[in-house]
């Protein structure tokens, strides 16, 4: 862990050397110390690779950038709003994911280069070469997502190469080269089991084919639903290859699933899904457990309180920054029902109906009316959880500083009705900016995820329950909410299995960055965006408020109508957050612009259609 978490000081030298500026790709000449020095050990390329796990979107600021992508903010989802889950972004001068992500794939070239050049024994770089086409991969897929076709580049340029000024390649072509470097590090990494305890956090064979699955999926769903409708027009051809990008998913998924590796954490019963995202040391939950009882995240960000944390004020922000309407009436109920569709449903007329027999992942993630919760970090809110005491959850000696929860309605810059809990710490030791709790770039349920979804398209929405039960059925258990079979939606016409499987990825990866990738590549992105932004339910349907509106939190009422200027959803009585004419989400917004300097710097950059 250390080893990956200090930027050691070959990998600085090496990364000072080949640091990129405002130049396109964004070169320093390679200076000859370090074509003199580096590169002559195995220890030279596994020091250099260290620096290559601290370069992805997560918790922490990378290069000035302030990185808040990792929560989904303004997707159809949240109660937060954005300009870009409105459609309502135009070109940027400058776009620090387009500068970063190439200055990233320049040190992985750098390393595959010198891995060429190596002359001794090179199965002993092997691992680390292969790291470096995994990262390659890695940012390509980024800048493909965020852009659509864009430059490949596979070497170390200089400043006289003509790829500083080559035109974009097709988006197939991108995914083509990800692809091969993704063969290139499963080929070279080693599993799991044989990477050695002081190594631990580093790639291995299941994260290369994790991720491979993930990018598979992906384009295979983008080119059955969206196809070339929002790519820039330079003679791009289709790859056709749906079929076989979806098999193989599957494929790699059931892999992964199938070697006993890596398994769902689920060691705190219904709370588990809480604690697996703020899993630090063994003041962080209520049996004393550590990260190393986490086997669930098969890649991740590791951080570290001393060495490396996060240094985002992450559970005061996103405490507040809790789900929709929507959101919450996606979350099933214990029958494996949609809250829309089940008997169990309880309604809305008081504020705690709509956390009566739901699925475990809401109590997880979103706070309840009229329960306590303990706080964060030795001066604060009473200094965390007290979990040496057996019903911590419901002492009534909680310390008087540690309000009982209720919506705060009176202000309309607030959640709108309900409280986030994802990411947000209890851990005593833990002071804001603190923060320390892996984050997970892939996590054993997203594989399940993956190898549902894939086979239900395979079998043109149709998949059989003993496929069901091998994925995404281990995610419901966790849930505590009955398996997902043929059986149970066939009576209700406006259910359907595909749509049942991606309202699973939906609650099991919300807040992890994935819902817009999720819906531009099922091409419903501007259907689900545009429709109104709603919150809690504040209406009977005869007209009466609920209890949320008429509540008393001592003399302080919780709601207070005037602040709301869009007033309230005539059809479900929730309060409306954002109204649907002021969401402009169109095909162009599937991409996000080129920017401006870049475009300068090259002009055979075109750019995406609509900006």
């Amino acid at each position: 862990m250390k080893k990956i978490l200090y930027s050691l000081v070959v990998a600085a030298l090496m990364i000072t050397t080949i640091s990129c500026e405002d130049k396109f790709l964004n070169l320093d000449p390679l200076d000859s110390p370090t074509e003199a020095i580096y590169f002559k050990t195995p220890d030279h390329f596994k020091a250099a690779t260290n620096d290559f796990y601290n370069k992805m979107v997560g918790f922490k600021r990378i290069d000035d950038a302030t990185i808040f992508d990792f929560v989904d903010t303004g997707s159809d989802l949240a109660g937060s709003l954005s300009d870009y889950g409105r459609g309502a972004i135009g070109v940027p001068s400058t776009d620090i994911y387009w500068r970063n992500s190439y200055r990233y794939i320049r040190s992985n070239n750098y390393v595959i280069q010198k891995g060429e050049e190596y002359t001794g024994n090179k199965a002993e770089i092997q691992q680390y070469v292969a790291a470096a086409h995994f990262f390659r991969a890695w940012h390509h897929f980024f800048l493909v997502k965020r852009f659509g076709g864009v430059p490949v580049v596979t070497k170390v340029p200089d400043l006289t190469d003509p790829i500083l000024t080559a035109p974009r390649n097709t988006r197939y072509e991108v995914i083509e080269q990800v692809l091969k470097d993704l063969d290139v590090a499963i080929e070279g990494l080693p599993l799991e089991s044989n990477i050695v305890a002081a190594d631990k956090g580093h790639l291995s064979k299941q994260a290369a084919k994790s991720f491979k699955a993930r990018v598979l999926l992906y384009e295979g769903t983008w080119e059955k639903y969206v196809g070339e409708t929002t790519d820039f027009a330079q003679g791009q051809k289709k790859a056709d290859k749906v079929t076989a990008y979806l098999t193989e998913a599957a494929s790699l998924a059931k892999d992964v699933m199938s070697d006993g590796t890596f398994k769902l954490f689920n060691e705190l019963d219904s709370l588990s899904y809480y604690y697996l995202f703020v899993l630090e040391d063994n003041k962080s939950n209520p049996k004393g457990l550590t990260k190393a009882n986490n086997n669930e995240f098969i890649f991740k960000n590791m951080y570290d309180k001393n060495l490396n944390r996060a240094a985002l004020n992450i559970s005061h922000s996103w405490g507040g920054a809790g789900p929709n309407r929507k959101m919450m009436d996606m979350y099933l109920c214990k029958d494996g029902l949609p809250y829309t569709h089940s008997p169990m449903a309880k309604g809305y007329h008081k504020m705690t109906d709509e956390f009566q027999n739901r699925d475990a992942r809401l109590a997880n993630f979103v706070r309840k009316p009229g329960q306590k919760y303990w706080g964060w970090g030795v001066g604060t809110n009473g200094g965390g959880a007290d979990y040496t005491k057996a019903n911590y959850t419901t002492l009534s000696n909680w310390p008087a500083n540690i309000a009982t929860y209720y919506p705060n309605l009176a202000q309309v810059s607030t959640s709108f009705g309900y409280g986030n809990r994802k990411w947000v710490t209890e851990n005593p030791g833990t002071e804001t900016e603190y923060e320390s709790y892996d984050y997970p770039q892939i996590r054993m349920a997203e594989l399940y995820l993956i190898y549902a979804e894939a086979m239900c398209e395979l079998g043109g929405g149709k998949i059989s329950d003993a496929d069901l039960n091998i994925s995404i059925n281990k995610i419901r258990a966790r849930a505590y909410v009955a398996p997902l079979t043929n059986a149970l939606i066939a009576p209700y016409p406006g259910l359907t299995m595909l749509g049942e499987i991606r309202r699973e990825r939906a609650l099991e990866m919300y807040m992890e960055n994935t819902r817009f990738d999720d819906l531009k590549r099922w091409g419903i992105a501007e259907a689900e965006l545009n429709k109104p932004i709603l919150g809690i339910v504040v209406k009977n349907p005869d007209g009466s408020p609920t209890e949320v509106a008429t509540f008393k939190n001592g003399t302080t009422a919780l709601y207070n109508p005037a602040v709301y200027p869009y007033g309230v959803d005539a059809a479900t009585g929730a309060l409306i957050i954002d109204q649907g004419s002021n969401r402009k989400f169109t095909k162009k917004n599937y991409l996000w612009p080129l920017p401006t300097d870049q475009r300068l710097l090259n002009p055979n950059l075109v750019q995406n259609p609509g900006y």
